[in-house]
């Protein structure tokens, strides 16, 4: 490592940080920040949160024992720091490429990684699993759940809270709140309260009560909510201060502090470790914090791309003629809808930016609604707006929308509502890699009665297909399509209504039937063009845009004219649309030879998406040789 860093190339393992003095630890804060800025700058990652984290990382290291210890991370776009001081300093330099560090704790790359943190709000569940087991095996092990305050918006992060007081555990959460105030601010009267909490003056007198009202049989010990409950009153009796909302779910609730004061957080995590029982220490943090441009500007610092650390240009700019992103056509269309019908209403949770539902929230604001980090409440809550006339259109994350599942079964598929869902980031989705690849949605969603699934090969057909979903049908219906830039730079066709469950020919070729869905068309018809220059025969090329309902018309016609069929999907192998084009030519007793390419039933690292699709051999490459071997 270059000399900028001389401490923290000294730290190879957290035992190494412990090792250091106050003044030391404020210093490898400065290093770390500089370290992660340089490496950023050059190989993009998750900027804003994990500057903003950097304290709290080197405070969690150096006040638990990890990896004894356990701390587990909500998502991961606050872990950059902890990962640099475990043992992957000297390897960050390959985060989110291809063979290289995950962006986010994976527990088959460190040791220190106690729980995967690809997705939000299962931080504390999985956190007081571990500290519950702790308790069962005797084990005097801390256990620390690091939750931001976004994540706090998830179902799965409430039912966590609600149940952290009922089992036996010594479970810290931690809330690091960058954006949203839960209580008063900082300030010395809530640094007294913090004191206070924390001091072994009140905690003696805390424990004395207690004692005391256990002897003359005043309070049940097996009823664990009574007891931190009396305490609280204590404390609120003391201090004159009222409860707050953790302080209802029967958990020690000490802050709001300021995160980012490094000697400040590791003096409260010394005193608050070994307190028997539940807590919460509620910490602030700045987004960004230590580089102007990310702390100016939050959401657009969250993942810049490349950048210039000195002017804070951002590098990776899209060029005048380049094709748009699928999500921005998504998010214009939208609103060239909602302009014209006052029922079409916006949905999203948590990534009005991430899917460009920040078009239709500038230009119809009452119309718009990010509900936080909730994706099974935004499924419900547009059931309900349907129920009553509207028409919403919920655009989620295909990964994240696994999270929905039962709602969208249940509250949208059951009662046959007219939900429009948009699945953005489906398929391969490159350097998010595992946690996020959208490669189950066709799978689960086509097996779901009511349920149209469609998906568009360009950025004209995304349009059809959205004005097919508002006009062209009256229930659910889900159109999913990929992360990133289309193919077309005039996108803006007119919009048309296409025939529910109807594919189409793009090529006629002979012998064998390349049938595909989605963007992917594209790597068919490079197969094509190279066969052509080739002087070869080539196949014929079907997009069919429907995988429920299936073209069964268009399927039997090709199951009598060609000698082999190629699937092709962005999309898991096995429940996609090889297995349900298997599935028909078998029902129609069809005897030909049928070859599927998807991604293969494992989990899919992170990398760019040509590595990826390479690796799952879905690239034109791979076709043309599937192509070869079927013709032989």
């Amino acid at each position: 490592m270059a000399t900028p860093y001389p401490l923290l190339n000294s730290i190879n393992e957290p035992s190494d940080l412990r090792a250091l003095s106050a003044d030391q630890l404020v210093e490898v804060c400065r290093e770390l920040r500089s370290y992660e800025l340089d490496i950023l700058s050059q190989n993009p990652g998750h900027l804003g949160s994990s500057l903003g984290a950097v304290e709290l990382s080197v405070a969690l290291h150096y006040v638990f024992c990890t990896p004894y210890d356990r701390i587990v991370w909500d998502v991961g776009h606050q872990a950059y720091a902890h990962k640099i001081l475990t043992g992957r300093r000297d390897s960050f330099d390959t985060l989110r490429r291809w063979g290289g560090l995950a962006g986010f704790p994976s527990p088959d790359e460190s040791e220190y990684d106690t729980f995967p943190a690809g997705h939000a709000s299962n931080s504390i569940s999985a956190a007081l699993g571990i500290s519950v087991a702790a308790h069962l095996n005797k084990e005097p092990r801390h256990v620390v759940a690091v939750i931001g305050d976004g994540s706090m918006t998830g179902g799965l992060a409430f039912e966590g809270l609600n149940n952290a007081s009922s089992f036996p555990n010594n479970l810290l959460i931690i809330l690091n709140d960058n954006n949203m105030s839960i209580d008063a601010n900082v300030g010395g009267l809530n640094k007294y309260f913090v004191d206070l909490s924390t001091s072994p003056s009140y905690n003696s007198v805390r424990y004395n009560v207690y004692k005391g009202l256990k002897k003359f049989h005043l309070i049940d010990e097996a009823n664990k909510r009574n007891i931190v409950r009396i305490n609280n009153s204590i404390k609120s009796f003391v201090s004159n201060n009222q409860s707050n909302f953790f302080d209802g779910l029967s958990l020690r609730y000490f802050g709001p502090i300021d995160g980012n004061n490094l000697p400040r957080l590791i003096e409260i995590l010394q005193k608050i470790k070994n307190l028997r029982g539940p807590k919460l220490l509620h910490i602030r943090t700045t987004k960004g914090k230590g580089y102007p441009w990310a702390e100016k500007d939050p959401t657009v610092w969250h993942a810049p791309g490349r950048f210039n650390i000195v002017t804070g240009e951002r590098l990776d700019k899209r060029k005048e003629n380049d094709p748009p992103k699928y999500q921005d056509v998504f998010g214009k269309t939208l609103v060239e809808f909602a302009d014209q019908d006052e029922r079409i209403v916006g949905i999203t949770p948590a990534m009005p930016s991430g899917c460009s539902m920040t078009y239709m929230m500038a230009s119809h604001p009452t119309r718009s609604f990010d509900v936080g980090i909730a994706e099974g409440h935004a499924v419900t809550f547009a059931a309900g707006l349907a129920r009553e006339g509207l028409i919403p259109f919920c655009n989620i994350y295909s990964s994240f929308a696994q999270r929905a599942y039962d709602q969208i079964i249940h509250d949208v598929c059951l009662p046959r509502y007219h939900v429009v869902f948009c699945f953005d980031r489906a398929g391969l989705v490159g350097e998010d890699g595992a946690t996020h690849q959208g490669a189950y949605d066709l799978a689960y969603l086509s097996s779901i009665p009511n349920m149209i699934v469609a998906s568009p090969r360009n950025e004209h057909q995304l349009r059809n297909l959205m004005l097919t979903a508002y006009k062209g049908q009256e229930g659910p219906m889900t159109i999913r399509y990929p992360r990133g830039k289309g193919v077309l730079s005039d996108w803006q066709n007119t919009p048309e209504l296409l025939p529910i469950g109807k594919g189409e020919l793009l090529h006629k070729g002979s012998k064998v039937a390349i049938l595909s869905i989605g963007p992917i068309a594209k790597e068919v018809e490079a197969v094509i063009k190279r066969l052509k220059e080739e002087g070869k025969p080539t196949p014929s090329h079907y997009d069919m845009v429907f995988l429920k309902p299936l073209d069964t018309e268009l399927l039997r016609s090709i199951g009598k004219e060609y000698d082999a069929i190629i699937t092709v999907e962005d999309g898991c192998i096995h429940g996609g649309l090889g297995s349900a084009v298997l599935e028909f030519m078998s029902e129609e007793a069809f005897a030909i030879r049928t070859k599927r390419i998807g991604i293969p039933d494992q989990f899919i690292p992170h990398g760019t998406p040509e590595e990826q699709y390479k690796y799952c051999q879905m690239d034109a490459e791979s076709i043309y040789k599937v192509f070869a071997q079927m013709i032989e």
